[in-house]
């Protein structure tokens, strides 16, 4: 097997490892190894036992002449660091030279004229990863996709402006009979599940925080906070969670940047309330609130405790 990729950074005499296997350019090491194990489990000869010779072949070489050397370069402290800075270059040389880059896939394109960069990149990264090596005849080309990505972020967080936004996914037409439009399909489907994965995650946590079982509510909505780091749902209902656990400053940081986001946003607005209510207890001073809105003015039902009336509903 030839693997030659012509995509990305693979188009700067630069191995994109972190397409390899698929995780966002500034994946820690705990991250790095978890993929790394997942594709190997993939690819091990025991998991493609019901496969035929030319998959088994495939599989065995992705693993030796890919994956495996993605995974040794990124996994040790120096390697990584030393390519963290060669990446870095690429990126701000791009950017200063004014270079034009042609983009091959319409998500590639969204990115560079995406407001929210972060945000999109590493949700399309994440979901890119769930299907990356299901079918092995087509791994190679959605790491020169992934590859794309990569560089386009880089680009973006070097300073690049990119002059026109590409059509929303909604206008794109894709026909499933051309290849690679149909791997371009995989990185569309990333984008437009973005808001999917978010709701998700907030369903979770609240229906963990209505059992009280307040520390799983915030892993969840930690990981909500990392796709999405701009959505005051998000900080709003940590807050509340931090409350429920006693941690009133991390509360009120969460609290105030969900205002920051959405000055209407009536669970923080509450929830700062009530701080300043503790917090004055406790200084034994006097604190001017404003005057209660016609839903702080009803009582609160048994068992919901603090915030109950907000998470929609007696408990069952």
């Amino acid at each position: 097997m030839s693997i030659k990729i012509e995509r990305g950074l693979f188009k700067f005499d630069s191995i994109d490892y972190h397409a390899v296997l698929c995780v966002p350019v500034d994946a820690d090491v705990k991250e790095i190894r978890k993929r790394y194990l997942n594709i190997a489990r993939r690819l091990h000869p025991d998991s493609c036992a019901s496969a035929s010779a030319e998959e088994k072949q495939l599989a065995g070489e992705l693993l030796s002449k890919l994956v495996n050397p993605a995974y040794e370069k990124l996994s040790q402290e120096r390697t990584r660091t030393e390519y963290m800075v060669v990446l870095s270059q690429i990126g701000k040389r791009l950017v200063q030279e004014s270079a034009s880059v042609d983009l091959s896939s319409d998500p590639a394109r969204q990115l560079a004229g995406s407001p929210n960069v972060e945000q999109l990149y590493r949700t399309m990264i994440l979901k890119i990863a769930e299907t990356q090596y299901d079918s092995l005849t087509k791994a190679v080309q959605i790491i020169g996709y992934v590859s794309e990505l990569n560089l386009v972020y880089l680009m973006r967080t070097a300073g690049k402006k990119f002059d026109k936004a590409p059509p929303t996914p909604a206008s794109i037409k894709v026909t499933s009979k051309n290849s690679e439009n149909t791997d371009t399909t995989i990185l569309q489907t990333a984008a437009n599940k973005e808001d999917t994965s978010i709701s998700n995650y907030l369903r979770r946590a609240q229906e963990l925080m209505k059992k009280n079982q307040f520390a799983q509510a915030r892993v969840e909505l930690q990981d909500a906070i990392k796709l999405a780091p701009n959505n005051s749902r998000c900080h709003s209902l940590i807050g509340v969670v931090y409350l429920k656990q006693n941690q009133t400053t991390m509360a009120k940081v969460h609290f105030d940047r969900a205002l920051q986001l959405d000055p209407n946003d009536q669970m923080a607005s509450e929830g700062k309330r009530k701080i300043e209510q503790v917090m004055g207890q406790k200084s034994g001073t006097a604190v001017k609130t404003a005057p209660p809105t016609q839903a702080s003015k009803q009582p609160e039902k048994s068992g919901g405790g603090l915030f109950g009336g907000l998470f929609g509903g007696k408990k069952k």
